[in-house]
């Protein structure tokens, strides 16, 4: 006989309870922590796209530090060589038709000038190489027959074929889309500089390099992070491929329900638990604004001039015209901070370096803030260049440096929380299920897990969101024991229909 217990033999249903939305309250954005001369261009942006400053300011900060790459670095200490590269890592996250792409492409688009004009530059050097290697093809066939002709009157022969061939020019990139790693480490050999990887749909890449068979592109990820540290390519068919200093800014966009995901998934533990998220320091979810007004105007001249001068200026920059220092046997010049921007600093390293050190972080949000090590000098050399600055890093850089991180602390610590309330994304997933009518009375956990719905796929992740439904009575569950394992299974509260 098999006895079943139901959470309610003929349920009286309640209304359904709304469902905790789980995100954490954040920071909104201010232009003052953006230089002065990009500001009032992001504004303009936002303004006339009707859309969060964050998806224009996050991905604007990322392209200028790009643009900067290993032209120059920063030592946030006085006397160590502790060197920190401005090549950052943003995702802008935003329910679909957020305006997310737009805006972030809106933002990249001095760098595609650039580019653009390098590539002019190229064309014309181009040509310049195909007829000097002419030129040089028949100046060896005449040095060959005039070294026969020696040889064979006995001659010296020595000599006469060195003849340099003419150095091929490099393609001058910036940004790049879609590119696997192995091109992306080609790319990088000819652009030292280094690149912005741009890939609209983030975490498709990030979910791309949790398998397996990508383990060496995760690696190479991980590393151009750092912006200082070689990387060499051995491949049977291509041969070697050296970097001398891989440096990648990376940036793209995502959905809320994509990147609690996955960040629930990366912070679990396991081989997707090595950093690779925490390096996005410049991750922001916004609050999007309930308010829309028609804006049908010009931009602002003046604001999208002057910032695309500044993106022009720190493309061109010279780092020894500015005071940088350079060391002995080192390629990549330097500054540090004045004496006020340093006392600065190392208030904020001490308090940084004891709330890692407390234990009352997350281990997950414990790595994302010790990533702002780099992030906070980072920021503070882009500031200090971007507005005109020469010699040491000002004490108005790291400031504004320092309220940018603590706006980027509140959005981190909702998408960790996020991610660590998988129960709620699950659950309503199921409610998309139940409302398209593919889910019916009688199903169970393990049923609804087999169909490996997008966001259902996992069985523990399933029975947490199931779990949440009943407590809220989106769903009653009735248990029947058999004298084996306990089976469970779910009506529907009919008001969810009605």
């Amino acid at each position: 006989m098999v006895a079943v217990r139901k959470a309610e033999t003929e349920p009286s249903w309640p209304a359904p309870k709304p469902l905790p939305d789980g995100l954490l309250p954040v920071a909104a954005f201010e232009m003052d922590f953006l230089p002065k001369s990009i500001a009032p261009w992001v504004a303009d942006i936002s303004d006339r796209m009707q859309c969060p400053a964050d998806f224009v300011g996050i991905p604007a900060m990322v392209a200028l530090g790009a643009v900067l790459g290993r032209k120059i670095g920063i030592r946030p200490q006085q006397m160590t060589d502790w060197t920190e590269v401005a090549n950052l890592w943003g995702c802008i996250v935003g329910r679909p038709g957020a305006m997310k792409s737009p805006a972030a492409q809106e933002a990249l688009r001095p760098l595609n000038r650039i580019e653009a004009d390098a590539r002019k530059e190229s064309d014309e050097a181009r040509k310049d190489y195909e007829s000097a290697l002419t030129l040089h093809k028949i100046a060896k066939e005449v040095a060959t027959a005039k070294a026969r002709e020696a040889l064979r009157k006995g001659d010296n022969a020595e000599g006469l074929l060195d003849i340099d061939e003419p150095e091929e020019p490099k393609a001058k990139r910036l940004v790049t889309n879609d590119t696997s790693y192995e091109r992306l480490g080609e790319i990088l050999a000819d652009n030292p500089n280094g690149v912005l990887a741009f890939r609209d749909e983030l975490v498709s890449l990030l979910k791309t390099l949790d398998r397996e068979e990508y383990a060496a592109a995760r690696g190479f990820y991980l590393t151009a992070w750092n912006g200082t540290s070689g990387y060499t390519f051995d491949r049977i068919t291509r041969g070697k491929t050296h970097i001398e200093a891989a440096c990648v800014a990376l940036l793209g966009s995502t959905q809320p329900g994509k990147i609690a995901e996955y960040i629930r998934r990366a912070t679990s533990g396991g081989a997707g638990d090595d950093g690779l998220i925490q390096r996005f320091s410049l991750l922001v979810w916004p609050d999007q604004a309930g308010d829309w007004k028609e804006q049908d105007r010009y931009p602002l001249i003046e604001a999208k001039q002057a910032a695309w001068a500044t993106f022009g200026s720190i493309g061109s920059l010279d780092p020894m015209a500015i005071g940088a220092q350079r060391d002995d046997n080192e390629e990549l010049p330097y500054l540090r901070f004045d004496d006020a921007a340093q006392q600065v600093f190392r208030e904020w390293r001490a308090d940084l370096e004891g709330r890692l050190r407390s234990g009352d972080m997350s281990p997950a949000m414990e790595s994302h803030m010790a990533k702002f090590r780099k992030t906070v000098p980072a920021l503070a050399l882009i500031n200090h260049l971007a507005d005109g600055g020469c010699g040491p890093v000002n004490e108005r850089a790291i400031l504004r440096a320092l309220a940018f991180s603590q706006y980027l602390e509140t959005h981190a610590r909702r998408a960790y929380a996020a991610g660590s309330e998988g129960e709620t994304t699950a659950a309503k997933a199921i409610i998309s299920r139940i409302r398209r009518r593919q889910l019916s009375d009688g199903f169970t956990a393990r049923e609804l897990w087999r169909n490996k719905w997008s966001g259902l796929d996992d069985l523990d992740h399933v029975k947490a969101g199931l779990a949440l439904l009943t407590d809220y009575h989106w769903l009653s569950l009735a248990v029947a024991q058999t004298g084996g394992r306990p089976s469970g299974t779910y009506t529907i509260n009919p008001k969810v229909l009605a």
